[in-house]
């Protein structure tokens, strides 16, 4: 299984906007500059978690993104499945029912494939692993563990945008 590189733009993405004081927004050109990748493409992703109520939109020409819901609420599995969508990774074609072993009628194919289980079990831990890991959590952790000059770097650059705080509804 391959996760398209959208899915990490889009984490990277919801980690800088979970960082952020709430009252504070970033454009799509800014996230799409800050992580040097093209902006048509995030544009989309960032629509898409919008779209999901992963983020939501601060309109008017000085708008732009900030998160919809608090950081602890957000998981990766949340952000991966608004991205690449909530299907199966696994799609059993039953070959067991075919070629030269297979059977006109078997109380075996009354039950899931072996292989498909084994698959939809992986997947089901894989996507319980994505639930548990919050944006607060990655927060924290970059935090505590990136290197300070860059985390400085990266606050000046932010600070330096030009974001104003939303229109109170």
């Amino acid at each position: 299984m391959k996760i398209s590189s959208t899915v990490e733009w889009a984490i990277h993405c919801c980690t800088v906007l979970a960082g952020l004081p709430r009252d504070l927004h970033l454009t799509g050109k800014d996230l799409a500059e800050f992580h040097d990748v093209p902006h048509p493409y995030l544009a989309k992703a960032l629509q898409t978690l919008s779209s999901d109520g992963i983020l939501k939109t601060v309109p008017g020409p000085n708008g732009g993104y900030q998160l919809a819901r608090p950081p602890h609420t957000i998981s990766l599995l949340d952000i991966v499945l608004s991205i690449e969508g909530s299907d199966s990774c696994f799609e059993c074609d039953e070959i067991r029912r075919r070629g030269p072993s297979a059977l006109t009628q078997s109380a075996s194919y009354n039950r899931p494939c072996l292989i498909a289980s084994a698959m939809w079990n992986a997947e089901k831990v894989w996507r319980r692993e994505l639930d548990k890991v919050k944006l607060s959590n990655l927060v924290d952790q970059v935090n505590a563990e990136a290197d300070p000059k860059q985390l400085q770097k990266g606050k000046e650059w932010i600070e330096g945008r030009k974001f104003k705080k939303p229109r109170q509804a």
